[in-house]
């Protein structure tokens, strides 16, 4: 009698051990697309029936923690990080009990994992993220070896082997002990496999993952065309979605198109339906700023009035003192300067930059200042206008000398004019070497561009070996990097 109660028991258990599942049917696609959204008031309505009426979807934890990434990524707010970081360890130890058989089991896990590593990065807990990284890439193989069909895993795997592949060799020791490995064209290929596979099946992550392709384009392949190509086939909606226009116009912005994303974020939404953006503000200033519009000054100013977090803010003020000095308000400049010295913080390059410029209380040459935004801005007749307007009078300075002939060099890249900017290149590379500004460094890394673009693989890479060996103190990181990945695209 006892063994069959014990039998029997047994097969309750099992057969109870696994109800809670994960099941992306209509009602949880319903609360990811209202996350994805921004529509949080809804989605938390949403969350609420869904897990009344099927708490044993572990889903929807899944969707919950999506919610809390964006709260904190987009906020920066260090005190609602501190409020709702605990809900890491308890959304992982919901989702372990689930049923392991299921491709979403440890798929879930690493999300999780990943959207938390990118938070504690933003506030610089570098040994909780990097933990994360490494466990949620080690969940990801053993899934990848499990499910080897299942897309969502290989969206992931797909951006974290490119990402792996651009690491400096300096560096490499760091993936290897964390257990990372990959190239891009590893990457490349995953990421591929799963569009294709979104082309002919009906896939939840789609939009995402042509997102993310596009930014893969974008910053490892410098394929600025085929980044916007790839962001307007993942059939985003600004006009309707907040998220959605942040990514096309922070694309639209870095691919020559300002004029896109300032219609992008004129038309984005920012009713209460949505959570606050502040961030679009910023955006809108910047891109006005760079078309030289006179109202882009209370975009900055509407930013600084709603952002609560501690990035961006001595760069919003560098630019309001650009705003003044390109008007030839030098007053202005000084006034906005004095307030970047005495707000934010300098963790972020941009940040750092504007503070360096605002200690060394020199203030810049306007016409420098001109040229060097409507070039970002994809405007580059009015930039070379503007440099041709700069008196040599002004260019006393070594360093601003150096700043006339690398910006000259980008703006005849800009027109295409590929032969001329290598010579302006090349002078920059020539007097600029050893300086601690990051025009010698950037001007390789153009060059090797500019050879690749034409299929010469030997100059390019001789360009881009260039850039690795010159270190200047601003951007190196970032430079030394998009280097590496030329490297690597040429192998």
């Amino acid at each position: 009698m006892s063994r069959l109660f014990y039998l029997i028991t047994l097969l309750l258990l099992s057969s109870s051990a696994y109800s809670k599942h994960f099941e992306f049917d209509s009602s949880a696609r319903d609360v990811y697309q209202k996350v994805l959204s921004l529509r949080f008031n809804e989605a938390y309505a949403l969350l609420a029936h869904q897990k009344l009426k099927d708490p044993d979807n572990l889903v929807l934890i899944h969707i919950e923690n999506y919610i809390d990434f964006f709260t904190i990524y987009i906020s920066e707010d260090k005190a609602v990080y501190d409020r709702l970081r605990k809900h890491k360890k308890k959304r992982l130890a919901r989702i372990k009990e689930g049923d392991p058989s299921s491709p979403y089991y440890l798929y879930a896990q690493a999300d999780i994992r990943l959207q938390w590593a990118l938070v504690q990065l933003k506030f610089e807990d570098y040994l909780s993220a990097f933990n994360d990284v490494s466990k949620a890439y080690k969940l990801l193989q053993r899934n990848q070896e499990q499910f080897p069909d299942f897309m969502p895993n290989l969206k992931d795997l797909g951006i974290l082997h490119a990402m792996v592949g651009t690491i400096p060799d300096n560096y490499k020791w760091g993936a290897r002990l964390l257990g990372l490995s990959g190239t891009i064209e590893q990457g490349q290929a995953e990421i591929q496999q799963v569009l294709d596979y979104a082309a002919t099946n009906d896939f939840i992550f789609e939009t995402e993952t042509h997102v993310l392709h596009a930014y893969f384009l974008l910053h490892l392949k410098h394929d600025y065309k085929g980044a916007w190509q790839a962001v307007k086939k993942g059939r985003l909606s600004p006009t309707t979605n907040p998220l959605h226009a942040f990514i096309m116009a922070n694309i639209a912005m870095r691919t020559g198109k300002n004029d896109e994303a300032i219609r992008i974020l004129q038309q984005a939404p920012k009713t209460r339906q949505y959570v606050a953006f502040p961030y679009l503000e910023f955006m809108l200033g910047m891109a006005k700023l760079r078309r030289m519009d006179e109202d882009a000054d209370q975009y900055f100013t509407a930013f600084l009035k709603k952002f609560r977090g501690r990035n961006f803010i001595k760069e919003t003020y560098q630019k309001l003192a650009w705003h003044k000095l390109i008007a030839g308000d030098r007053e202005g400049y000084r006034r906005y300067m004095k307030a970047c010295l005495d707000h934010g913080d300098t963790e972020s390059g941009e940040d750092k930059n504007a503070y360096l410029e605002a200690q060394a209380g020199t203030v810049p040459i306007a016409g420098l200042i001109k040229a060097r935004l409507l070039f970002d801005g994809g405007y580059y007749q009015r930039a070379l206008t503007a440099l041709e307007e700069v008196q040599k009078s002004d260019l006393k300075r070594s360093p601003n000398q150096l700043e006339y002939t690398y910006r000259m060099g980008r703006v005849l890249h800009g027109l295409q004019r590929y032969e001329d900017a290598i010579s302006a290149y090349r002078s920059t590379i020539t007097r600029g070497r050893k300086a601690p500004y990051f025009f010698a460094c950037n001007a390789a890394l153009q060059m090797g561009l500019i050879y690749e673009e034409q299929g010469n693989v030997a100059l390019a890479k001789a360009a881009f070996q260039d850039c690795l060996r010159i270190k200047p103190d601003e951007y190196r990181t970032g430079l030394h990097q998009k280097a590496k990945s030329g490297l690597a695209r040429l192998e």
